[in-house]
């Protein structure tokens, strides 16, 4: 994976600041859908993307504010939220994003949250299309058996 330059070491992330993370729906989606690119990819296209997930449509049925609220919100707080972290890469310049090496602490707890999100959705199609293995199905099988 290509990362951007970073000027410091990425270091451990608490617990806590996982949580923080992965608690906002909208920093999830961004986190899956940027899983499927080694290389950095511009905010804009993800963006729609994230809106057609929000809405259960097709990212080339967005309207123009369901994407602005997203490309906003991305680029003022959950964009700079995840690099401060070290888990993203961000390029100001042109608002191109990438996985970074922090990322790797995160993937597993991403992977849990996944169970809760929306069934029958473009986004779970999207995440069982992408796991390739039943990976969705399996985990909600664990967690159910975990559940009194």
């Amino acid at each position: 994976m290509e990362a951007l330059a970073r000027d410091e070491p990425p270091a451990d992330l608490s617990a806590d600041t996982i949580l923080e993370l992965l608690a906002n729906r909208r920093r999830r989606y961004l986190l899956y859908a940027l899983r499927q690119y080694d290389d950095p990819i511009e905010l804009a296209a993800v963006a729609e993307r994230i809106a057609g997930w929000e809405h259960d449509i097709a990212p080339e049925e967005v309207s123009r504010n369901e994407y602005k609220s997203v490309y906003v919100s991305s680029v003022q707080c959950h964009v700079p939220k995840l690099a401060d972290a070290g888990v993203v890469d961000h390029n100001e310049e042109n608002h191109s994003v990438v996985l970074a090496e922090n990322y790797e602490q995160l993937e597993p707890y991403l992977r849990l949250v996944i169970v809760d999100e929306p069934r029958n959705s473009r986004l779970h199609a999207a995440l069982e299309a992408e796991s390739g293995d039943g990976l969705i199905r399996q985990l909600r099988e664990n967690v159910a058996r975990l559940r009194p």
